[in-house]
């Protein structure tokens, strides 16, 4: 009868309950917190994120569906490979306009008819 009479408070193994049953919420939460995660493997979604934007240490991640892309910016504005394709006019109702560019003499055939 000796074990009826012991005080609770004495006991080791009910705070190390105590211990396994705050992990169990933490890990929870960090399950959640991973679910939740824009960039999740597990998901088939298509998520762009944009890291440090207009700094020049600025990357760009891509997720589409399982494949996952990142550009990183080099510092310069303007860089990189192409030409210039065309030019972009606003109009004074907000609309935008874009007339591409091309050779002069293919501009001159298409306003005169081909002559």
């Amino acid at each position: 009868m000796r074990f009826l009479d012991e005080d609770e408070e004495l006991n080791p193994i009910l705070s190390a309950v105590n211990l396994i049953d705050v992990f169990l919420v933490i890990i929870a939460a960090l399950l959640i917190a991973i679910a939740q995660n824009p960039l999740n493997v597990f998901s088939n979604e298509k998520v762009t994120v944009i890291k440090n934007p207009g700094e020049p240490n600025m990357e760009v991640i891509v997720k589409d569906g399982e494949e996952i892309k990142q550009y990183k910016s080099n510092g310069e504005i303007g860089s990189g490979e192409g030409t210039r394709a065309g030019v972009a006019y606003q109009m004074a109702d907000g609309s935008l306009v874009y007339v591409p560019e091309g050779k002069e003499e293919d501009s001159k055939d298409k306003a005169t008819g081909g002559k």
